[in-house]
């Protein structure tokens, strides 16, 4: 493969790399293979900073070059900068050539010759303790004691160190995933637009090595996002694409990887790597698309490539080369322009220049060998479709094809011409760049087919061909199976939130402040307790009896009850809890409740406040479905939002859930005894 980093999984080198518990679930790769990508990685981010250097010095001398007149001076600043873009060039190659590591293997158990592909290296990070910021967190606002949710927090932090070194397989994806339905979860539960986690998040981008931090949880959900992306990209890379159905796990692969980056430029803004940034987003998605259709005419080839004289699978062929030939200049435009292009390796958009000569060569091949091979009276409209240029309305109607053979044996010449020559500009790109002559692979399959189309030319040139053919005309690209972005499949990693015990989502988060009041006692009397309740998880007092036990004991309407006789009780079901109150006796029953509170007053304070009546109960986030409950908003936010500026400066904005309609609520069940 061309330049797919080695190494699965980021590191730094000073961090240990072992995982927090023995024995947990999670695992990542291989400890040597964290610590040789850790060395990568500082090797990267060091040359990074003199290309920083070398330009800022390059700056300030043609600065100086155009300021001064003294002619002494312009000749010694215009010696330096030779020697500045000398330096500089040469640390622009090494730093390719770490970016573009070729792993000699290629794909495993391949035995077809195959174009090489272009994975993309992970983004890496280092370690963080969530220890201190989530415990202090739940003991202020959630009112419980920090310390014993300790095995959820270091869930979490296993969790994390295992997605740094994810394998190159479906159970890394299956890992990714996981991690990022946790930040949503993470996100849902303990960020709003007034208050963060307080955690710095560090990553490495993963095409030039330099560092980026933020406070924001989105800057880890969307790094974790281009992750999903890149180990898409390198799974398909490893596909043997020697088989249909391996050049269809491949196209699979990278149509996730082009969903992934759609995904991460739709929802995020301000991207601070260069690798998230609209411009390298778009670049990239394309380029997964172009492989994905490369991989698509590979599934079509690989049956009867043999069956020449089938005039009509060379037709389909040749219209299929072409429209791969125009996804890669395509793919080739969005990476050659800036700033996309002060940063992408030299050796990516080359190959894609490559790609784009080499499938239009093939173009022209298959259709020359339709013309010259098939048969003209079975064939000829389907032939006429596959050409570009009809006549103009003014111009009377001629056939696009000649029907004579001698005529389609000089076309089909001149096919095999521009044939020829896009295959020898293929070459030459291919000689151009370094660090693609050192692969093998990509030479051997360019070679192979000029050698081909040469041997198809010298059975066509006569030698009393004294008369060239007109030029041949362009191919008109069409698919049959176009492949497109498709997101990835969070379903595959758990969605069970590991904060389960603090209580439902709807209730039970930053975005939202309540009081816990209890534990109250409340005894029964000819009446009954003196209250309604309404709802699951959890379950509300929905009308209070005035006058009544429940009243007296200081239960006010809105109250949720969040344990019952000391059981915690966030999660049970209405019928549930009405089962439990139906058994207490004489002696009453001990409830403790959350009663919700304005938002602009701080927990603990203040005045009861009636709480909204309904609850929304399921939630989709992300494409999956969650175990938890979320609190509705008043107005869509952003998945990924990058800044919280915007939301802080609008008005009207709710901390608490929206009521729920009672159509869609449980009917109202009233406590034992209740007249």
């Amino acid at each position: 493969m061309i330049p797919e980093e080695k190494q699965d999984g980021p590191s730094s080198s000073e961090e240990s790399t072992g995982l927090q518990a023995a024995g947990s679930v999670c695992k990542g790769s291989e400890t040597a293979a964290q610590a040789q990508r850790g060395r990568l990685q500082s090797r990267r981010a060091r040359i990074h900073q003199q290309i920083s250097k070398e330009i800022r010095m390059r700056t300030g001398a043609e600065n100086l070059y155009r300021a001064t007149s003294n002619s002494q001076v312009r000749e010694t600043v215009a010696l330096e900068l030779s020697y500045v873009n000398s330096s500089l060039q040469l640390l622009k190659e090494e730093l390719e050539e770490l970016n573009c590591s070729v792993d000699a293997e290629g794909p495993a158990g391949s035995e077809g010759v195959a174009v090489p592909m272009i994975p993309l290296g992970l983004k890496e990070t280092k370690e963080l303790d969530w220890s201190a910021a989530l415990t202090d967190l739940i003991s202020q606002h959630f009112g419980e004691d920090g310390a014993s949710f300790e095995a959820e927090i270091k869930e979490l932090a296993d969790l994390r160190q295992a997605m740094r070194t994810p394998s190159r397989s479906e159970s890394g994806l299956e890992l990714l995933a996981a991690y990022y339905n946790q930040l949503c979860l993470l996100d849902a539960r303990f960020v709003s637009p007034a208050r963060s986690l307080g955690l710095l998040f560090h990553w490495y981008d993963s095409l030039t090595g330099v560092p980026a931090q933020q406070r924001a949880l989105a800057f880890e959900k969307g790094s974790v996002l281009f992750n999903i992306g890149a180990l898409h990209t390198q799974i398909g890379a490893r596909q043997d694409r020697s088989s249909a159905e391996g050049a269809g796990r491949a196209a699979e692969a990278f149509q996730r990887a082009a969903g992934a980056f759609r995904l991460l430029r739709d929802k995020f803004s301000h991207a601070p790597s260069p690798d998230m940034s609209p411009a390298s987003l778009s670049a990239l998605e394309q380029l997964m698309v172009a492989q994905a259709q490369e991989c698509v005419f590979e599934g079509l080839s690989l049956p009867a490539p043999a069956a020449p004289h089938d005039c009509s699978a060379q037709l389909r062929l040749a219209q299929e080369a072409a429209q791969v030939a125009s996804e890669y200049e395509r793919a080739h435009g969005a990476m050659a322009r800036p700033p996309v292009q002060d940063y992408v390796p030299f050796a990516w958009t080359t190959l894609v220049r490559v790609k784009a000569e080499h499938f239009g060569a093939l173009a022209h091949y298959h259709a020359a060998t339709a013309l010259c091979d098939g048969s003209p009276e079975a064939e000829l409209l389907a032939l006429e479709q596959v050409f570009v240029g009809p006549p103009a309305p003014s111009e009377p109607r001629r056939p696009v094809l000649p029907q004579e053979p001698e005529e389609r044996r000089k076309l089909g010449k001149a096919h095999l011409k521009r044939a020829i020559l896009r295959q020898e500009e293929a070459l030459r790109l291919h000689a151009v760049c370094r660090a693609l002559r050192r692969v093998d692979l990509l030479q051997a399959v360019l070679g192979q087919a000029l050698r081909r189309s040469l041997a198809k030319y010298s059975e066509l040139d006569l030698e009393d061909d004294f008369f060239e053919a007109t030029e041949a005309p362009d191919i008109r690209p069409s698919t049959h199976g176009r492949p497109e972005a498709r997101a990835p499949s969070f379903s595959r990693g758990k969605a069970a939130d590991i904060f389960h015990r603090l209580g439902p989502l709807s209730v039970f988060s930053v975005k939202n402040r309540w009081r816990l009041v209890g534990p109250v006692h409340v005894t029964r009397g000819e009446g009954g307790f003196g209250f309604t309740l309404r709802g699951d998880s959890p379950v509300l007092i929905a009308a209070v009896v005035p006058g009544g036990h429940a009243a007296a004991a200081g239960l006010r309407e809105g109250d949720y009850i969040v344990s019952v006789d000391g059981q915690p009780c966030r999660w049970w079901k209405h019928a549930q809890v009405v089962a439990q109150l139906r058994g207490v006796g004489a002696e009453g029953v001990s409830l403790q409740v959350a009663t919700l509170l304005p938002s602009t007053e701080p927990p603990g304070t203040g005045d009861r406040r009636p709480a909204l009546r309904g609850l929304l109960r399921s939630q989709k986030e992300c494409g999956w479905e969650t175990l938890t409950p979320a609190p509705a908003r008043a107005s869509p936010r952003p998945l990924l939002g990058w800044s919280r500026k915007a939301q802080q400066g609008r008005p009207g904005g709710r901390l608490c859930p929206a009521p729920r309609p009672l159509a869609a609520a449980p009917p109202p069940s009233s406590c034992p005894g209740r007249q």
